[in-house]
């Protein structure tokens, strides 16, 4: 059986990683049966989680199990889909994966609000001399990240426009459709539910993020629709 590493429940989230969210989506479109398993990033192949065991078979990164679901197990989860919508599919992901979450990143560990009702909890557990200087390390090294990828050069304004445009994007694609590229799911619907559903019900405030997906009755739509479907047993 699939074994999906995670960190756990978090923030009213089956997981504060959309990453997580996205594999553990993926799985249950495949049918495969699996089982979640709380993992840690210092055992973990890449030094991240998700990642997967498959009867011995280590798989990181949400897109790698998603590959390898099809190679190993021959489960595409794009039937139906033309050349064209994989493309699309794609750049979409690329948005969600590539951008849009270091919207979310930011909001997180860069806003003092968002930061002490969000990533801020995991640290209660280190010691209370040496907490505030490992916050500040941390906080520090996802500044640099931040300034490095680019969006941390931009000016709150900026990036709220930025912002608007992916989350624009992903309400145009969607339209009145009950899935992103149509009447049937597929692996989009993994990667897009797992973003929107990441900033619009974490309970972190009234971030950037919820505000600007609120602003779409098609994209709430879908991320309560989709919830009660894949999630039913998601509380928060």
């Amino acid at each position: 059986m699939i074994t999906l590493y995670t960190f756990g429940p978090a923030f009213g989230l089956p997981d504060p990683s959309p990453f997580v969210i996205k594999a553990d989506m993926l799985l249950k479109l495949s049918g495969l049966p699996y089982r979640k398993q709380r993992g840690s990033m210092r055992t973990a192949p890449k030094g991240k989680l998700p990642f997967i065991d498959d009867d011995g078979t280590q798989v990181p990164d949400s897109t790698l199990i998603r590959l390898y679901l099809a190679s190993k197990h021959g489960i595409t989860l794009d039937a139906g889909l033309s050349e064209v919508d994989k493309a699309v599919a794609w750049s979409m992901e690329c948005l969600c994966s590539d951008h849009l979450y270091w919207c979310i990143v930011h909001e997180r560990w860069l806003d003092d609000a968002v930061f002490a009702r969000g990533p801020g909890v995991f640290f209660q557990r280190v010691p209370f001399l040496l907490r505030g200087m490992v916050i500040r390390m941390i906080r520090r090294k996802v500044r640099g990240n931040l300034h490095g990828q680019g969006l941390g050069r931009f000016s709150p304004e900026e990036r709220q426009r930025l912002l608007q445009l992916d989350i624009a994007s992903l309400s145009t694609l969607l339209a009145d459709q009950p899935y992103m590229l149509g009447a049937a799911p597929c692996w989009l619907d993994a990667t897009v539910f797992a973003f929107l559903a990441s900033a619009l019900l974490a309970n972190m405030g009234d971030t950037p993020s919820r505000q600007c997906v609120s602003q779409y009755p098609n994209l709430v739509a879908y991320v309560a629709r989709l919830r009660q479907q894949y999630f039913p047993e998601w509380q928060g």
